[in-house]
């Protein structure tokens, strides 16, 4: 096949086969740099379509070429150019480890490989990698999880509906194209169009676009499987993280969909990879991007210059050290992350775990921005009212960003007019107060739900009383008291995390915390019945009753990971 000329002496070379074990062929688009040969080799193994290589985020694989790398990007199995069936995850490892096999044979590739790509892309590296190829010595894996179940689709027991809704409907439509199913096809693509309304449909397992028997069973599959368990560890590396045994440079975003999956990789690599060496060689960078794109506006936000970090040549020092021995790639810290409010980064060794403890208070109004709760660091001293709210699942709290649950600093400030959710705002600060890390609730609540969800969500108040979102987490009963006695209307410690962040509230900001419980579409709706959320509906949703409790036997309280002294 003639080779295309792409200029400063790169060619490409569309369409290049590759037979697995198995008979099935994939196929995989080459750029090849000036000169001669041969070349380390950086691979992205992709379901989206080789020719958009993941540009969205990266630069073209032709700017790798050019600075002398042989760049393979392939479509993995039942995508694109290749054979076979797609199951997202299923054949990732193997096909993988066989991709580099046979790469190490190609002669333009000097036998030595890394692997790069967010997403989707970020899991094919990791499966691969736990399948420990001879030459694979280093990957890139960003926006991802090691972890499907709890960094990928479930949080806490709650389903994070508009990503795995969404995603799922995405990768059927090519399924349904692949298979010729016509009428399928155009439901898969009026729903893919109409993404306010995807999540809307209820019960969402059978939403119309997903049923066609003949698609492929995943998506249904993710919606049944309500639980971690062997269905989900089969397909990620949750239980082989010691089967990692490289370097690898994390890159993950505080708005992003899997950040807590990528984090959690992140520090499970670094605890648990299978050599010292590699253990120590694992880094990450946390910016304040969402999914896509990555740089220095979300929504009306400007982030500033310092948002618009050149990933690229991030990469490019990252494979050069690793596949060149040029010994370039060198950074201050394991961690660098992004500081919102400031927008600035900062080092890090270790992930932080110090905790600073924020009392909640009311006179037990606290419902809407303009109740009377409060944060305070002195702990109730007296039993204070009750904070009440109803939750309603035909009428839910939305999540940041609205219906299509779009992430970023997004202003709360008329969602926190309702009184379906309370609403708790510290003293402006004193001085300058930064936090890193993953903040954690611990709820004293009742409520009069079978099941029962509470949801918990970090905001900034600027001086001029903009509420700008930074964090949520949720807990589902279900989840939360699966090995102990739950029961409507007691009193049980309901204890969750947020998402990890990363902030500093300047002198005169206030911080706030939102207690609701519901968050939809980011996470699919608790009915409060018996009837599993996903086959659930109007006709089988039921109204509950939460109380918050915050006296000096059950202090409420949000623990804080401070750097440095409070400012309170």
């Amino acid at each position: 096949m003639a080779l295309v000329d792409c200029g400063n002496g790169v060619r490409l070379e569309r369409g290049t086969r590759c037979k697995l074990s198995d008979g099935v062929t994939l196929v995989s688009d080459h750029y090849y740099p000036a000169g001669a040969g041969p070349w380390p080799t950086l691979l992205m193994r992709q379901p989206y379509g080789r020719d958009i290589a993941s540009t969205v985020v990266y630069a073209h694989p032709v700017w790798f070429a050019r600075n002398g790398f042989h760049v393979v990007i392939q479509d993995v199995r039942g995508r694109g150019g290749s054979e076979g069936n797609f199951y997202p995850f299923r054949h990732e490892g193997r096909d993988g480890a066989e991709t580099i096999a046979w790469l190490r044979g190609h002669a333009p590739c000097n036998g030595r490989v890394g692997m790069y790509g967010f997403s989707y892309q970020g899991a094919t590296q990791l499966l691969a990698a736990a399948e420990q190829p001879e030459g694979l010595q280093c990957i890139a894996p960003h926006m991802t999880a090691t972890d499907l179940y709890h960094g990928w689709f479930y949080h806490q027991g709650a389903l994070r509906l508009s990503s795995a809704l969404g995603w799922g409907i995405q990768m059927l439509r090519e399924d349904a194209r692949r298979k010729g199913l016509r009428e399928t096809s155009d439901k898969l693509e009026s729903a893919w169009t109409n993404i306010r309304a995807q999540a809307t449909c209820g019960p969402y397992a059978e939403h119309p676009a997903i049923k066609d028997p003949a698609l492929p069973s995943y998506v249904r599959d993710w919606f049944a499987h309500r639980e971690p368990g062997e269905y989900w560890t089969a397909q990620d590396i949750s239980t082989r993280i010691d089967r990692i045994q490289i370097p690898a440079l994390h890159i993950a975003g505080w708005y992003d969909t899997y950040l807590e999956g990528s984090i959690a990789g992140y520090l499970a690599l670094r605890k648990g990879a299978g050599t010292e060496s590699a253990r120590e060689h694992q880094y990450l960078f946390v910016g304040p991007w969402m999914h896509i794109p990555w740089g220095d506006r979300l929504g009306d936000a400007n982030l500033g210059e310092a948002a618009n970090l050149n990933t690229d040549e991030i990469l490019l020092r990252w494979f050069s050290h690793w596949l060149k021995d040029t010994s370039e790639f060198s950074i201050d810290a394991h961690v660098r992350y992004f500081r919102l409010g400031i927008n600035n980064w900062r080092g890090a060794h270790d992930w932080n775990e110090e905790a600073y403890t924020l009392y909640l208070h009311s006179a037990g109004s606290a419902n809407s921005r303009n109740g009377d709760g409060h944060l305070s660091p002195d702990a109730p001293e007296h039993e204070e009212p009750r904070d009440v709210f109803v939750y309603d699942p035909d009428v839910p709290v939305m999540a940041p960003g609205g219906p299509q649950a779009l992430s970023g600093p997004f202003d709360q400030s008329a969602l926190e007019m309702g009184n379906n959710l309370l609403v708790y705002t510290s003293e402006p600060v004193q001085q300058a107060v930064e936090v890193f890390g993953q903040p954690r609730i611990k709820l004293y609540a009742a409520t009069s739900g079978t099941h029962a969800d509470f949801v918990a969500k970090l905001v900034r108040v600027s001086a001029n009383d903009r509420a700008e979102f930074l964090c949520i987490g949720i807990a589902r009963s279900s989840w939360l008291f699966r090995d102990t006695e739950y029961s409507t209307d007691k009193t049980h410690a309901w204890e969750f995390t947020l998402e990890p962040i990363a902030f500093v509230l300047a002198v005169g900001e206030r911080l706030r915390l939102e207690i609701a419980s519901s968050a939809f579409p980011l996470y699919d709706r608790n009915p409060s019945t018996d009837v599993p959320p996903q086959r659930a509906d109007n006709w089988n949703w039921a109204r509950s009753t939460q109380q918050i409790l915050h006296t000096t036997e059950h202090p409420s309280a949000l623990y804080l990971p401070i750097k440095g002294a409070p400012g309170w």
